[in-house]
C-alpha cells in the first residue's frame, strides 16, 4: 500500500479567490527580484509566511528570575513561539545587585542576573533545546551567553544544539544607548571572540544581531537606521576577517534588529532596500558565496518611542499598524509592545493582548497568503528608489572617514541622529505632527490603569542572595577561573571558553565585568555639544 501524498495548502482569499505565492508586473516580462533569490529585496525565503510565520517573541524580563520565569512560562502557554530577555541595568552594565552603582535598578527594567543559579532558576522548566531566545544584552554578552551554555549542560543540551541570539552591538551603544563598559577595541575584541567561538562551538547561535532600533528611537530616520545600521555590520565583518575568519564560516549567522514605527509604506520598504543593500555588500564588497551569507535575518520591535502615556488603549492600534508594516516588510521574528509600556513594564494582561496582535495579523489577516505584496506599487517603488540612493550616499561618506568606529568617534552617526530628533520634537510642540491624546483629540479624563511595579524590596533580596552565593560556592575554584580569565585577557586568546570556565565555577556578573575592567579599563564618552 503506498502513502497518500499531503495535498499541498491552497491559499485563497475570504471570497474564494486563489493567492499566487507572488506577484509580478506583467507575465509576458522577464520575471526580476524573485523572492529567495538574489538580492532578495522580496523575502530571503521563496514562500515566506506561506511556508512559516514570522517567530512571535515577546520581548520581557523583570524583577528577579523566579518572576520572570513565570512569565515566560505564561506566555509560551499562550502561544509565544520564542523567548527574549530582557536584563536589568546593573546586569547590563556589570554590576551584582551589592554594588552602589546598583542601588534603586535592581530588576526595575529587566531581571537580574548575577549568576548561573539566576540563570538556571530563569529557565527552569523551560527546555533549552526546544525554544530559542534571544537575549537584548550588550557589554556583558559573553557572560550571559555563558551562563545559557552552562544551563543547557545542566539540562544535558550540548551547546551545539541551543539556538538564539545575543545582541551584543557595542557600536550602537556608543551612538544611542549608552550601556557599554570598555572601551571600543577590547568591545570589538568581545564581540569578535563570540562569532569565533560560536561558529565553532555553537552553531546555531546568532552572536550578534546588528541593530538600527536604539538609534531610530533615538531619533534618525528611516535612511539612517539602514545606513548605520549596515556600515556598523561592515565594521563587525571587517574585526572578523581581520582575525582570519572565513566570510562564509560567520556571515550565515549575523543577524539584525529594527524598529517600526507608523510611517507605514516607508517602514515596508525599508526593510525592502535594507535587505538589497546588504546582498550586494556581502557579494560584491567581501566576496561571499554562500547564499545564507547574503541574507539580511531580522529581528523587528515595533517602536516604544511612539507609545504615549496619554490615553494608552491608543497605543494597542499603533502596535498594530507597525506591526503589519513589519510582516508585510519580511521580517523573521516579531515583538509587539505592550500598550501600558509608556508608563512601566507591561502587565501580563497588556504583554498577552501584544501577543494576541501578531496572532490576529498571521492567522486571520490574510497579508500572509502572498510573498512582498506591495511589490510593484508605484509609491512603493519609488519610496524604495530613492531610500536605497541615499542609503548608499551615506554609506560612500561612512566609507571615507575610515569607516563606521571612525565616524562614531568623530561624532557623525551621533550629530546626524539628534538634527533629526530635534526636527521631529519641533514638528510635534508646533503642532505640525499630531500625536493622537497628546497635542490633538486630548481626553481630559484621567483613568487609573493597572502597573506593573518592582519594589525596592527586591533589591534588598538579590543582594542577600548574591552574598550567600559567594558563601556557598569553592571560593578557591571560583577565583582561579578569575584568575585564568584574566591572564587570557591579557594575551590574544579567545576569552569565551574562560568566562564559560568562570560561570560554571559560579562567578558573578559583576566579578567577570570587573576581572576585565582592570585589563580593559572603562569607557568614557568625549562630550560633544
Amino acid at each position: 500500500m503506498t502513502k497518500e501524498k499531503p495535498k499541498s495548502k491552497q491559499f485563497v482569499t475570504d471570497s474564494n479567490i486563489s493567492v499566487k505565492p507572488a506577484y509580478y508586473g506583467s507575465t509576458k516580462k522577464p520575471k526580476k527580484e524573485e523572492p529567495g533569490k538574489y538580492p532578495f529585496t522580496r523575502g530571503i525565503h521563496p514562500g515566506m509566511y506561506r511556508d512559516r510565520l514570522w517567530t512571535m517573541r515577546q520581548y520581557s524580563g523583570f524583577g528577579d528570575a523566579v518572576q520572570t520565569n513565570k512569565r515566560y512560562r505564561f506566555m509560551l502557554e499562550n502561544g509565544q513561539t520564542g523567548l527574549s530577555m530582557a536584563f536589568d541595568l546593573p546586569t547590563q552594565i556589570g554590576y551584582d545587585p551589592d554594588s552602589p552603582q546598583a542601588e534603586g535598578e535592581i530588576g526595575k527594567v529587566g531581571v537580574s542576573i548575577a549568576s548561573l543559579k539566576d540563570m538556571q532558576t530563569a529557565f527552569n522548566k523551560i527546555n533549552l533545546g526546544e525554544v530559542s531566545t534571544s537575549m537584548t544584552i550588550n557589554a556583558t554578552a559573553s557572560t550571559l551567553l555563558a551562563y545559557y551554555i552552562a544551563v543547557g549542560k545542566s539540562q544535558g543540551i550540548s551547546s551545539k544544539e541551543l539556538r538564539g541570539t545575543t545582541q551584543n552591538d557595542i557600536l550602537k551603544e556608543y551612538v544611542a544607548r549608552n550601556t557599554y563598559i570598555y572601551p571600543p577595541k577590547p568591545s570589538m575584541r568581545l564581540i569578535g571572540d563570540m562569532i569565533g567561538y560560536c561558529a565553532k562551538n555553537v552553531p546555531q547561535w546568532y552572536p550578534i544581531s546588528i541593530s538600527g532600533y536604539h538609534m531610530r528611537e533615538a531619533g534618525s530616520t528611516a535612511i539612517q537606521e539602514i545606513a548605520f545600521t549596515i556600515a556598523n555590520a561592515i565594521e563587525y565583518i571587517q574585526t572578523c576577517i581581520d582575525r582570519g575568519l572565513k566570510i562564509d564560516d560567520f556571515a550565515p549567522r549575523l543577524s539584525f534588529f529594527f524598529c517600526c514605527t507608523i510611517e507605514f509604506f516607508e517602514e515596508v520598504a525599508k526593510f525592502r532596500v535594507a535587505r538589497k543593500v546588504y546582498a550586494k555588500i556581502l557579494k560584491e564588497r567581501f566576496h561571499a558565496k554562500d547564499p545564507k551569507s547574503l541574507h539580511l535575518r531580522f529581528h523587528t520591535q515595533t517602536s516604544g518611542e511612539s507609545l504615549t502615556a496619554q490615553q494608552p488603549d491608543n497605543n494597542i492600534v499603533r502596535v498594530a499598524i507597525q506591526a503589519m508594516a513589519a510582516v508585510i516588510g519580511g521580517t523573521q521574528s516579531l515583538h509587539t509592545n505592550s500598550k501600558d509600556e509608556a508608563l512601566a513594564l507591561p502587565t501580563q494582561e497588556a504583554a498577552k493582548i501584544a501577543l494576541r496582535t501578531q496572532q490576529i495579523i498571521g492567522f486571520e489577516s490574510g497579508i500572509t497568503k502572498t510573498v512582498d505584496p506591495l511589490a510593484g506599487s508605484y509609491y512603493m517603488e519609488s519610496l524604495c528608489d530613492e531610500i536605497e540612493e541615499k542609503t548608499w550616499a551615506y554609506l560612500k561618506k561612512i566609507d571615507k572617514m575610515g569607516g563606521a568606529l571612525k565616524a562614531i568617534e568623530k561624532g557623525f552617526f551621533q550629530s546626524e541622529i539628534r538634527q533629526n530628533a530635534y526636527r521631529l520634537k519641533k514638528e510635534v510642540d508646533n503642532n505640525e505632527r499630531v500625536l493622537v491624546g497628546v497635542n490633538k483629540f486630548d481626553d481630559k479624563s484621567n483613568k487609573k490603569q493597572d502597573l506593573l511595579r518592582v519594589t525596592d524590596s527586591l533589591g534588598r533580596k538579590q543582594e542577600k542572595a548574591i552574598k550567600e552565593l559567594r558563601k556557598s560556592r569553592d571560593e578557591k575554584k571560583t577565583q582561579y577561573a578569575l584568575s585564568k580569565m584574566q591572564k587570557a585577557a591579557e594575551s590574544d586568546k579567545n576569552l569565551m571558553p574562560f568566562i564559560v570556565d568562570a560561570v560554571q565555577a559560579y562567578a558573578t556578573t559583576g566579578e567577570i565585568s570587573n576581572t576585565f575592567r582592570e585589563v580593559f579599563g572603562q569607557y568614557r564618552p568625549r562630550e560633544v555639544f
